[in-house]
């Protein structure tokens, strides 16, 4: 079927029609707060792991909770933050330890090596029929075209994943892809596609869907999938799903691959266990996810269960190049889809307005990083009104609104603001930094305000070019009659001098007659300092923020850090 959306047009199109449809925002402002609401209560039954001195009782338990996701979070970062030090080791052994355990690893340094490497494996192995579970990977290298054209059938097999692949659509959401469509809309394409008989009943629905995907699992030669995270020192991979079709696509059919980007390794067994529990609870909000499928290798002899081959393909299409540019710290992103959700820019224009398999925050800084046709993706880091929700929901840390700054101040240096734009930000600038200039504008800016208030009778519904974006959706509330700078100069000239409380006047006295004893004796002054302030005044303790720019290079030294414990609750 052919799918009314496209991901090519102009940035600025994309979003219009994302804008004009009055069904979108309804479905994602539910499922997105739903799954915000569903993180927030997993994120805060994590309880911090004992330490000497924890308070006892119910203030005791709240603050262990409180502190318990904070815990949680760091503890993904330093062990991403880790990985990225270490990536080439990692890799390395974790291609031994696969390759030990009977499987075979490949390298594709874009998508277009990585589809080819597919193709030959299933060439090799006389494939057909394909079924696949969730892969992000795969969407961004466009595998299943790829293969179609070679004259496989391909099916994707998660519900969501196989309802857009009927129509046509791409993903619109990293974890949700079909969060943009309601009820409704999933059974106008199950009575069209499927012949299903009109009902709008999810069980119905499911049920369909599953008597359908079934025969397709028994009948496919090859499984296809993503990869959560792979564990180095056991050569392990393991995928995250809550439906059974990456249990059924790792272990059905004869051949198994599995597609993951370079970044998606883990050291150890208890650095896995930390990333899922993040993950499960950043993306669904649950404490574990129904099915964790974890594979080494190919059924041994003997065993009836499994794949009789099993291939991991190590994707780059630009990761190296992001660490090598300075934004390796995107890489420690998980894919667990909490940015999108919390992101207010998002949750208006939905996914398919970013153009790329990736949107929401995250997409806006990857997109134009990876080797992927992104259409204006120099637009996206604009997408984003800085606001830091992305970064206090990302179970990582990542500093994602810096990330945008700095792809914006990239693209100002290599010239991507028009003419007109540069101009007026260079005018802009010229009138802040004079006193003179910018009170002018401001009078200006009054005047103009104030005679188009008086025209449409007391609001500015409408502003001129270029200041009507703000207008369209939108009153823009107009200036006030005496502005600031004047109320405080007339207040200046005729208010009274505030008098001086007395306590004020003899603390001043007090701290002047210390400091000329002080002048007088130095002794004086060790003995004030070494005086604590009362607990009344003393500062609250602020913990400082640890979070260091990750490494712009595979060859950083710093010295590893210790395994990340899962401190679960």
């Amino acid at each position: 079927m052919k799918s009314p959306i496209d991901l090519h047009l102009p940035y600025a199109e994309r979003v219009e029609r994302s804008l004009a449809d009055r069904h979108l925002r309804t479905a994602l402002g539910r499922a997105t707060g739903h799954m915000s609401g569903q993180r927030r209560a997993a994120l805060d039954a994590v309880v911090a792991a004992p330490v000497d001195g924890t308070a006892d009782g119910a203030e005791g338990s709240a603050a262990a909770e409180a502190s318990g996701a904070r815990q949680m979070r760091r503890q993904v970062r330093q062990m991403k933050e880790h990985v990225l030090r270490h990536l080439p080791v990692l890799l390395e052994e974790f291609e031994r330890h696969v390759t030990e355990n009977g499987g075979f690893v490949h390298w594709a340094a874009d998508g277009a090596e990585l589809n080819g490497i597919v193709l030959d494996i299933a060439r090799q192995a006389g494939v057909e029929r394909v079924v696949k579970a969730k892969s992000m990977a795969t969407e961004e290298t466009h595998l299943n075209a790829a293969l179609e054209r070679a004259g496989l059938k391909v099916v994707e097999t998660d519900l969501g994943e196989y309802i857009i692949q009927l129509m046509g659509d791409p993903p619109s959401h990293i974890v949700a892809p079909i969060v943009h469509m309601r009820l409704e809309d999933v059974s106008a394409v199950f009575q069209r596609e499927l012949d299903m008989p009109p009902s709008y009943d999810p069980e119905v629905m499911c049920a369909l869907a599953r008597s359908v995907l079934r025969r397709e699992f028994l009948s496919a030669e090859m499984g296809i999938s993503g990869c959560n995270f792979a564990i180095a020192e056991t050569g392990t991979c393991c995928i995250v799903t809550n439906e059974g079709n990456g249990r059924m696509t790792s272990s059905l059919p004869r051949v198994y691959v599995v597609v993951m980007g370079i970044e998606k390794i883990v050291p150890t067994v208890e650095d896995a266990f930390l990333q899922y529990q993040a993950l499960c609870r950043s993306s669904t909000g649950q404490p574990a996810s129904v099915y964790l499928s974890m594979t080494g290798g190919p059924r041994g002899r003997g065993e009836v269960d499994g794949p009789a081959e099993f291939h991991v393909v190590l994707l780059d299409n630009g990761r190296t190049g992001m660490l090598e540019q300075g934004y390796g710290e995107a890489l420690m992103c998980i894919r667990c889809g909490a940015c999108l959700n919390v992101c207010p820019v998002y949750r208006e224009v939905g996914g398919h307005a970013y153009g790329s398999t990736y949107s929401g925050p995250i997409g806006a800084v990857i997109s134009p990083l990876l080797n992927m046709h992104v259409t204006d993706a120099q637009k996206l880091p604009y997408a984003s009104t800085l606001c830091a929700a992305c970064r206090d929901a990302c179970p990582a840390m990542i500093d994602l609104p810096r990330l945008l700054l700095d792809l914006r101040a990239d693209g100002v240096e290599a010239g991507v603001p028009g003419w007109a734009e540069r101009q007026a930000m260079a005018q802009f600038a010229r009138i802040m930094s004079n006193r003179r200039s910018y009170e002018g504008a401001g009078g200006l800016a009054g005047f103009g305000a104030g005679l188009l208030k008086f025209l449409e009778g007391g609001t500015l519904r409408a502003l001129p070019p270029p200041f009507g974006g703000w207008t369209h959706a939108r009153d823009f509330p107009p200036f006030a009659k005496r502005s600031f700078r004047t109320q405080w100069a007339e207040r200046a000239r005729y208010a009274p001098r505030a008098a001086v409380h007395p306590g004020v006047a003899a603390l001043r006295a007090a701290e002047a007659s210390r400091a000329a004893a002080a002048e007088a004796d130095p002794g004086v002054a060790q003995e004030d300092a070494a005086v604590q302030e009362p607990a009344s005044v003393q500062a609250l303790p602020v913990e400082p923020r640890a979070i260091e720019r990750p490494p712009t290079a595979l060859t950083d030294e710093t010295a590893p850090t210790q395994p990340a414990q899962d401190e679960g609750g």
